[in-house]
């Protein structure tokens, strides 16, 4: 397996990829996901292939066939003006193919793109993890993540 950054040519499997995230939020979710669309579309996807300062990262196998991506943002804190000024790679989304789970592909691709992160010299990797995705959740706490905030809600 290698992790590399996504290239145009990796578009079609991002979008596999990205359908199959969406249908597991739209499962936990239905009130705030559509079912059968994407996060983003083919052009806002190649945009993204092209933006070092949002690193797309894709494992591939021996094929070149896309069994998972990591979209990542690098974000400059502090968002106000009371809080330490740092650096920070947030994973907007992660995703291992279904085909592909239980192979190590998602701990390779976190790994990475911690080695990335603190080569980038970021203080922090930050994600979100919606409530409900729980294998998600246990995953990343395998990863050494710990909860830094909680958001809540109350519907209206």
């Amino acid at each position: 397996m290698t992790i590399r950054r996504a290239k145009n040519r990796d578009i079609p499997a991002l979008t596999r990829l990205l359908g199959q995230v969406l249908a597991l939020h739209a499962e936990i979710r239905p009130d705030i996901f559509v079912p059968n669309t994407t996060k983003y579309t083919r052009p806002e996807l190649e945009t993204m292939v092209r933006d070092d300062a949002n690193p797309i990262y894709v494992a591939a196998d021996e094929e070149n066939q896309v069994l998972g991506y990591a979209f990542c943002q690098l974000r400059q804190q502090p968002f106000s003006n009371n809080m330490v000024p740092f650096t920070s790679l947030f994973i907007d989304d992660l995703c291992v193919d279904e085909h592909a789970r239980g192979q190590g592909v998602g701990k390779a691709l976190f790994e990475f793109v911690r080695a990335q992160a603190k080569e980038l010299g970021c203080y922090e990797l930050t994600l979100n993890v919606w409530e409900g995705n729980d294998s998600a959740r246990a995953f990343y706490e395998r990863m050494g993540m710990k909860v830094k905030e909680t958001m809540m809600e109350t519907i209206l």
